[in-house]
């Protein structure tokens, strides 16, 4: 009787998980919903790299820009700059996190995953 309640619960988080991933798949997060403009920069964390070249971020001194980062990966990421002051915090599949850029200081700063070291770049603020 025991056995047949641990298989009963074992193919229960089998068939639970199998549709969690499929939903996840027919539900992947939306790009167009987040709104963007020109003094906005859109990241998108998939396949362990921000829009899948971690791509320099341009960026003018003294003038605001919103940096959306979007994750659309089955894995957890973050997007972190120290110098900056930026720290998303863990985002899931699907969670999005809005910040600013906002600097009066000219430079180039680091920004990276802290979950994988190969998502890394930069920002220059000029």
């Amino acid at each position: 009787m025991l056995h047949n309640i641990i298989a009963i619960i074992a193919i229960s988080f089998i068939v639970v998980g199998g549709l969690w991933g499929i939903g996840s798949l027919l539900n992947a997060p939306q790009e167009k919903n987040i709104q963007k403009s020109n003094d906005s920069i859109l990241l998108i964390a998939q396949n362990n790299a921000f829009n899948q070249t971690n791509p320099t971020l341009y960026v003018n001194a003294s003038q605001p820009t919103r940096l959306i980062i979007l994750n659309k990966d089955f894995v957890k990421h973050d997007f972190i700059s120290d110098e900056l002051g930026i720290n998303t915090a863990y985002l899931t599949t699907e969670q999005d996190f809005v910040t600013g850029i906002a600097s009066n200081k000219t430079g180039n700063y680091t920004y990276y995953c802290s979950f994988h070291p190969e998502m890394k770049g930069e920002i220059v603020i000029k």
